[in-house]
């Protein structure tokens, strides 16, 4: 009678133990069970996007189109400032989130972060940003076009001026720190360039790369006698002012698809001076702790 009822305990001992871990066939469609799935369920769906009509924004329309397995999700647009809010209240949580991202950006100067994979290559490959001027401002302002011209850094570079004006810098504070730590590379833009005067019109659209990228220029081009004139705009209008000759330069022109439709819309009415910075890139950015590498990762909304 004793055995029996110890061969009971055993037995249903062993059987709360199975219960509790789960079956091996459970375990085995629990861990396919799927952490895929469980990402679209916990964002409802939806990738936090940006400003509606920016590049990033149109470029991520047609990934939903693109990939099937995409099928049901949506971008929600909002802000710069406020993706980068709620990509940062999730990591101090640990939780899911898709954002749309670029580099260079502070981001990933603050955070570990990583692109997902885009086999389709829906957002291109690294992209550059170049350096556009009016027509005619280099035979009005040979010193000052010299200077643009001479403009070249880092992705790095950037990212430091932009960490500096989201920890709460002022941008021509920030810019000064910048050339201060760097004059090395500034020398080599203005090299051979006098002492100048008159006054450069710059247009920039208000992203926190083209406010670092503008006004580390805008600083540089003082230190050689020049004033300088910050226009904030759009991105057509952007382009609309260096074509119209509004503005005399700009340093903000993501290319080749970032920017692709502005440019080729006034590709005629300027005069591009090229790269200033080589390595930016666009695409769904995600925390580096998530499970996910691969935007082909993600499943349909059933």
């Amino acid at each position: 009678m004793n055995w029996k009822k110890l061969g009971l305990t055993a037995g249903l001992s062993l059987s709360l133990a199975l219960a509790a871990c789960g079956s091996t066939e459970d375990d085995s469609s629990g861990d396919s069970g799927d952490t895929k799935a469980s990402v679209g369920e916990q964002l409802e769906y939806t990738l936090t996007g940006i400003e509606s009509g920016a590049g990033i924004m149109v470029a991520t329309d047609n990934a939903l189109k693109e990939y099937e397995n995409l099928e049901g999700w949506e971008v929600s647009s909002s802000s710069s400032a406020v993706m980068t809010e709620q990509l940062g209240n999730a990591i101090d949580n640990e939780e899911p989130i898709i954002v749309t991202g670029w580099t260079p950006h502070w981001k990933f100067a603050e955070y570990d972060l990583k692109y997902l994979e885009d086999p389709k290559e829906v957002y291109g490959g690294t992209e550059h940003i170049n350096t556009i001027v009016r027509k005619g401002f280099k035979e009005d302002m040979p010193d000052a076009a010299k200077i643009l011209d001479n403009f070249k850094w880092s992705p790095e570079d950037m990212q430091s001026v932009m960490l500096e004006l989201q920890e709460g810098t002022e941008p021509v504070k920030a810019a000064q720190n910048w050339i201060e730590n760097n004059q090395d590379k500034v020398d080599e833009w203005t090299k051979g360039v006098e002492d100048g005067s008159g006054t450069v019109k710059l247009a920039y659209v208000p992203w926190q790369s083209e406010i670092s990228s503008t006004h580390v220029i805008s600083e540089v081009l003082k230190q050689k006698g020049f004033e300088t004139d910050l226009t904030q705009a759009g991105i057509g209008p952007m382009f609309q002012a260096i074509a119209e000759g509004d503005s005399d330069a700009m340093t903000s022109a993501w290319l080749p698809r970032t920017h692709g439709d502005h440019y080729e819309s006034f590709e005629e009415e300027f005069v591009d001076l090229g790269a200033n910075l080589e390595g930016a890139k666009i695409g769904l950015v995600v925390p580096d702790y998530m499970d996910i590498e691969s935007i082909e990762d993600l499943e349909p909304k059933e």
